[in-house]
């Protein structure tokens, strides 16, 4: 999630429930998993008549390789142009303005980058189309990050990317410290940092930081840590299930961070970017963000200095939350014969590797995971396909947003200091299941 691709992501596979970032709770969700002769499956795709321009809302790209692909259609189609209309970074802004644009029934937006988890709230409110599930080669991409596109077993949207959280690090400063690995654990990073800041050169440094500020990747950072810490914010039957000793422990550890200077005071305002710039400008040791970032500090001055690895946890490697977004058409459309071609060329095989050369971005071909140059060339892909593959999923629910907010609310509220944990793990824990009373 990028919450900029960012705020962009295939539980273990048997977590799929026990692991959900957000509340899914019986009367939210959604039958996305049902059998094929649920209520849904009578649903048709519509049909896809116009040709002409059209546009492709998404949130402002740092990368300029969205640009780069559009372009390579716009040359082969003149008749046909995209027109690129970026969003704001904050992914609770973009959120904010397609739904704006579809309540008013504006052919404004074309097709659609949705935040992964977005999908099923759209397609549950039609306003976006079915799509032909045949046309697209879904067999070839990560089954978890297929599914995020699905409603009622129809396909609504197609993957563009995927997204799973990573720990950057800067390599040299361990190396010289004398750490001789990543942490694997949240001990672990701590000491490792008290090494690093003893350095000379790394004086003024501060030890890690992910998305802080109140939106959507604050609740990706909390549930990241009550996953790492052994903890559900929902249970195996999909409740909401915060107010327990295990998620507390995720929470302290975020809490207890700020208190004691581990994640210093200003990134209670960090974004995905003032993450990025933070870490690239020499001032953090450890960093969790996504994948985007790999070739952007690539070209700045911590070139060469870093690494990757999975995200640390309680007592063994972390749980990375699902990111990533798919490509949706938007029902009030025109010239839709044009966009769902241009969903296949933005999606295909090409496409996929150009943003994963260019922008770091997680493709959704499982082969590009198997390449062996690829990896040799982007070394960041193995750590990441395992970030992928063991990252827990946010659960496809209707009312998405206002669950989302509720975790924001109260997660900000513990880190700031106006409540201690356990309040606001007990206040999460009411106000999800108010949620989840019809």
């Amino acid at each position: 999630m990028n919450a900029r691709t960012n705020a962009r992501t295939n539980a273990r596979t048997t977590r799929v429930l026990q692991g959900s970032a957000l509340l899914v709770a019986a009367g939210l969700v959604l039958t996305a998993c049902g059998s094929s002769g649920g209520s849904g499956s009578s649903e048709k795709s519509p049909s896809f008549s116009g040709r002409g321009p059209i546009t492709y809302a998404a949130a402002k790209d740092s990368s300029g390789v969205v640009q780069k692909v559009i372009d390579g259609w716009n040359k082969q189609h003149p008749k046909e142009k995209v027109t690129f209309v970026q969003l704001p970074s904050d992914v609770n802004q973009q959120r904010q303005q397609m739904i704006q644009n579809a309540e008013t029934k504006s052919d404004s937006y074309t097709v659609l980058s949705l935040d992964a988890v977005w999908t099923s709230e759209f397609a549950a409110h039609r306003w976006i189309d079915q799509l032909p599930a045949a046309q697209f080669p879904l067999d070839k991409m990560l089954k978890p990050v297929v599914e995020t596109t699905k409603y009622r077993d129809n396909l609504y949207a197609v993957p563009q990317s995927s997204d799973g959280g990573m720990l950057y690090y800067r390599s040299d400063l361990l190396k010289k410290a004398g750490v001789s690995a990543a942490p694997t654990t949240w001990a672990q990073l701590r000491a490792a940092c008290a090494k690093v800041q003893k350095l000379p050169e790394a004086k003024g440094m501060n030890c890690y930081a992910g998305q802080f500020q109140k939106y959507e990747g604050l609740t990706v950072n909390f549930s990241e840590a009550v996953n790492s810490a052994g903890g559900v914010v929902t249970d195996a039957d999909g409740k909401p299930d915060v107010d327990t000793p295990e998620a507390k422990k995720g929470l302290d550890f975020l809490v207890d961070s700020f208190k004691d200077g581990t994640i210093p005071k200003e990134a209670i305002t960090y974004q995905e970017e003032e993450g990025r710039q933070a870490f690239q400008s020499g001032k953090l040791i450890f960093l969790r963000n996504w994948p985007y970032v790999y070739s952007l500090a690539e070209k700045s001055k911590v070139k060469g200095k870093f690494a990757v690895a999975p995200l640390p946890g309680l007592d063994g490697a972390g749980s990375s939350t699902l990111g990533g977004h798919n490509v949706a058409l938007s029902s009030f459309a025109e010239n839709k014969a044009t966009a769902l071609d241009f969903i296949k060329f933005f999606t295909n095989h090409d496409s996929a590797t150009t943003f994963l050369k260019e922008g770091s971005a997680a493709p959704p071909y499982a082969d590009l995971y198997a390449d062996q140059a690829l990896a040799e060339q982007y070394p960041y892909l193995p750590v990441l396909n395992k970030s992928i593959l063991n990252a827990v999923p946010r659960p496809r629910v209707v009312q998405y947003g206002d669950a989302s907010a509720a975790i924001q609310q109260e997660a900000y509220a513990a880190l700031n200091g106006d409540k201690s944990s356990a309040q606001a793990l007990k206040d999460l824990q009411a106000a999800l299941r108010k949620l989840a009373t019809p």
